[in-house]
């Protein structure tokens, strides 16, 4: 009678992985394809599999999150006493030169894609699909996600759209009963509401919204309530991003309908502070900031009803602080939204680089346009200064917008920090 695999086991079984010299072969490649040279021992290896497994080093912890696509701790490995701080992030090359744009773009995108391909199926269908297939997907589905919010959306679109048209291809080709195709139609609708919100976030609107599309046939095809409401939210987001907040009112109030109905009070929450900001947008700030409460009260709840769906895995009160920082701002009140900004920045995970990034970005604006001329440059330059390799159409536009605002103010340092601004964007 066999023991019980342990969950890195299991991990590494269902990838093929079991034997240590291809495991290790398989570190190697990965680890060298995101930049940060490992070599273990076949004695480290199998401690790794065996019950309660020690901790392994912090560039070890880059290695395992970028092979797997899920942080260690998911694979049974212990937490580290200062928080789960070793989410991989690609390093940025350093040969003395100025990087432009295009450079950084270029870098991330092979990184990106290079850390992406143990965790994401190949393109050859299986003749029959079952249940571990299902996870390889579900997990390529994963690595996607976090490839993003490290690294932003450029460089991950294009593995998003090859991960979807092969769950299609999937699902044209290969044989598989009733239950294991409705799941993965499932996967194909939440892949294809994720290359929308890449899309969006690359800044192809329009792609955005045929992939919106696609997810929305998805969910009413299957009656996927959960499915619609995202769908539905995004749409919601990418209106009020365009500033059309009639459309995104309208668009949230029915994803609000249908998160009604699926019980889980945090999507009901991030939906609610995404209308709190359609409506200040609109100017019923009343309305709005009765929204916003709504929307804290029930994430106040979020530990009772069912669980939310995975894609709000980032939500939390640092998204309710950014809403209460816009809706100050929509109301003209720079000096009132910068201690939101700047709470919400504070409150965010250390994996979520390129909201970080965001995050310290807008509290730079608000402070500029409240006249606070030397902390909106210092924070300007702090933002520069830690910006990793991040290629994100938002973030683009924030670092423009951010150096237009500084360009308007006469002072020596918010000049060096428009300069500075001016040369990361050329």
């Amino acid at each position: 009678m066999t023991s019980q695999r342990t969950p890195f086991d299991q991990a590494c079984h269902d990838r093929g992985w079991t034997r240590p010299a291809i495991f290790l072969a398989e570190l190697a490649k990965a680890a060298r394809l995101i930049g940060e040279p490992l070599t273990i021992t076949d004695r480290q290896f199998r401690r790794w599999r065996a019950p309660n497994p020690p901790r392994p080093h912090p560039r070890s912890c880059r290695v395992l999150h970028a092979m797997f696509g899920v942080p260690p701790t998911e694979l049974g490995f212990p937490p580290s006493p200062h928080g789960e701080t070793n989410t991989y992030t690609s390093p940025t090359p350093n040969n003395g030169e100025e990087e432009t744009d295009v450079k950084r773009r270029t870098f991330v995108t092979a990184t990106m894609g290079t850390a992406a391909i143990a965790a994401i199926p190949g393109s050859t269908a299986p003749a029959a699909v079952g249940t571990v297939h299902l996870q390889d997907l579900h997990a390529g589905m994963a690595a996607l996600r976090t490839l993003d919010t490290v690294h932003g959306s450029v460089g991950v679109l294009p593995l998003a759209i090859q991960h979807l048209n092969h769950i299609r291809h999937v699902i044209d080709v290969s044989d598989y009963p009733t239950s294991i195709g409705h799941r993965l139609r499932q996967l194909a609708g939440q892949m294809a509401s994720m290359c929308g919100f890449l899309s969006f976030d690359s800044g192809h609107q329009e792609q955005a919204r045929r992939y919106w599309g696609e997810a929305l046939a998805t969910a009413a095809m299957l009656n996927d309530e959960d499915l619609t409401a995202q769908a539905l939210s995004q749409l919601g987001l990418q209106a009020i991003y365009e500033n059309r907040p009639r459309q995104a009112y309208d668009f949230l109030q029915a994803a609000r309908h249908r998160a009604e109905t699926l019980g889980s009070p945090k999507l009901q929450s991030l939906i609610a502070i995404r209308e709190a900001r359609a409506l200040a947008m609109l100017g019923d700030h009343a309305l709005a900031k009765g929204e916003l409460a709504r929307g804290m009260r029930l994430l106040d709840q979020a530990g009772r009803g069912r669980p939310a769906p995975e894609w709000v895995g980032f939500y939390g009160p640092a998204e309710i602080n950014l809403t209460q920082g816009h809706l100050y701002t929509e109301a003209g009140r720079h000096q009132a939204a910068s201690p939101y900004y700047h709470a919400g920045l504070n409150q965010l995970g250390p994996a979520y680089v390129r909201n970080r990034i965001n995050y310290r970005l807008r509290y730079a604006q608000s402070l500029a346009l409240a006249g606070q001329a030397d902390e909106a440059a210092a924070e300007t330059q702090a933002t520069l200064d830690d910006l990793p390799t991040i290629a994100s159409g938002r973030t683009h536009k924030l670092l423009t917008d951010l150096r237009y605002t500084l360009t308007t103010i006469d002072s020596p340092t918010v000049r060096d920090a428009a300069d500075s601004l001016a040369t990361r964007l050329n």
